[in-house]
């Protein structure tokens, strides 16, 4: 097998070749590396590299652990001991900003047998739908250069497409892991709250979960029982050990799954590009013999969820700001916040406490609402993840209006945090653009099993194992050299 060829494998298969002798886990990680050093200076989806620290690691793996020597990425948002944590800003970036300790979800992947290469691009505090910063510069669409990978986990999704890993950690706090999955031909799953446990303080009011990108469904499902084992939540308990993956065992039985299409709001029209993958999505479940109608939650076109969502979480903003200020004994000055996340922050201190609990009212009315349509006697939603293709970099710091619309493009996505439910998004195909286009399928809470089985049984049937970006130096050329796309600039 060619070494791109192994690089192409899914981490189930990356890992079978470590047991079965094939590959070291010190080879595995010295071909992901020279994959990084010749793709990642045009696509920028690594922002810190430990190499050394990664072929020390790797030459000590447990090679019974589930994804033995499988290279990966950690999110930069995300603490490894002793590595930058600079959440991608550039205030803790220019201010050397170091991990103390590992967080809970690095030491699971740890224990997974996973060895960690780097860190990956992510827009400041994880608050922009697409990854470019001041910190780290652009992060491109391995799948159409000009186009931004998504956010917040975009330099998650790029590694992967681009073949450097074939998991990298993401995280979903309004849609975060979903739209790279969509903007990259990925598989990625918001699971359900509290089945995999976060610390105190870091889930954002229960909006935010971890999460994963993967080019599988079953690396996904493996991922899953691997989190959920080692940092358990309440709702985590009633799966048994490897319940994920054994629910790829069987397709499921007809389900009804109902369908948003056709859907328009004068906030964020859905693009017509972006409603035909969800046409298509729709009839590859009508031939797997699932019932599909046009049907879905009347609550979710309502155009206050976007408005809860965001008063809801940009207090949480304004509180890592203030935290963050404290901890390096003076406050982060505005003109070094990145424009987006000036505004979250100048939207949190303006949100009174009444405003505040408004909003905590709207989200329990939503989620009761959305419990409501599942109860009715659906099993599933297909929408779509984000309203458009992927934009061009330079969106949304060069667009009027892009700021509010950072926000706005959230309303498929956003409301499934606010309700805790899972959502799995698929690839579906491409754009005219060349850039993909992905849809979700949304379960009620606690159904992230049957979420997965679905995504097992479309995977069999849409077979994209090898649709793959062309990254051949032709293609790369003209993106070398001095950067020409808008950076963030201070307000």
């Amino acid at each position: 097998m060619t070494d791109e060829g192994v690089l192409g494998l899914d981490g189930v298969a990356q890992a079978a070749l470590v047991r079965g002798g094939e590959v070291s886990p010190t080879e595995l990680a010295d071909l992901a590396i020279a994959r990084i050093e010749r793709i990642d200076p045009v696509v920028g989806a690594v922002v810190h590299r430990r190499y050394d620290a990664a072929r020390r690691e790797a030459a000590q793996v447990d090679s019974e652990a589930p994804l033995a020597g499988v290279p990966t990425l950690i999110k930069c948002t995300t603490a490894i001991a002793g590595e930058p944590h600079d959440l991608g800003s550039w205030a803790l970036s220019r201010r050397g900003r170091r991990a103390a300790a590992d967080a809970p979800m690095v030491a699971a992947y740890r224990e997974a047998g996973l060895v960690l290469l780097g860190q990956s691009a992510a827009p400041e505090f994880a608050l922009v739908s697409t990854s470019e910063s001041r910190a780290h510069g652009v992060t491109r669409n391995p799948w159409a250069l000009s186009r931004t990978s998504g956010g917040s986990s975009g330099g998650a999704s790029a590694a992967v497409a681009a073949g450097y890993v074939p998991i990298a950690m993401g995280g979903d706090g309004g849609g975060s892991t979903r739209m790279p999955a969509s903007f990259c031909h990925l598989v990625g799953l918001k699971p359900s709250r509290r089945l995999i446990g976060t610390a105190p303080g870091g889930d954002r009011w229960g909006h935010s979960v971890p999460g994963v990108l993967t080019r599988s469904v079953r690396d996904t499902a493996v991922m899953m029982d691997i989190l959920r084992d080692a940092m358990p939540g309440d709702l985590g308990r009633r799966f048994d050990r490897g319940a994920f993956t054994k629910a790829l065992d069987s397709d499921p039985a007809r389900l009804r799954i109902g369908v948003v299409t056709n859907a328009s709001s004068s906030a964020a029209p859905v693009d017509p590009e972006v409603d035909a993958a969800v046409v298509r999505a729709a009839a590859v479940f009508a031939d797997l013999g699932h019932h599909v109608e046009e049907a879905y939650p009347a609550a979710l076109m309502s155009e206050e969820n976007t408005r809860y969502f965001f008063d809801a979480l940009s207090v949480t903003a304004t509180a890592s700001i203030d935290a963050l200020g404290e901890e390096l004994g003076a406050p982060i000055p505005e003109e070094e916040l990145d424009p987006v996340v000036l505004h979250w922050h100048r939207r949190g201190m303006s949100i009174s406490g009444i405003e505040l609990a408004r909003a905590f009212v709207g989200i329990e009315k939503l989620t009761a609402d959305l419990a409501q349509w599942w109860d009715s006697g659906f099993d599933l939603l297909l929408a779509p993840v984000f309203p458009e293709p992927p934009r061009l970099l330079g969106w949304p710091w060069a667009d009027p209006n892009g700021i509010q619309d950072s926000v706005d493009v959230l309303r498929f996505t956003a409301p499934f945090n606010s309700s805790g439910q899972p959502a799995l998004a698929l690839p579906v195909g491409f754009a005219s653009s060349g850039a993909p286009v992905g849809v979700q399928i949304v379960g009620a809470v606690g159904s992230d099993d049957l979420l997965l089985a679905v995504g097992r049984q479309f995977e069999r049937a849409r077979l994209w194992e090898n649709e793959r970006p062309v990254l051949d130096d032709a293609v790369l050329a003209p993106y070398r050299g001095p950067e020409q796309v808008v950076r963030p600039r201070a307000s």
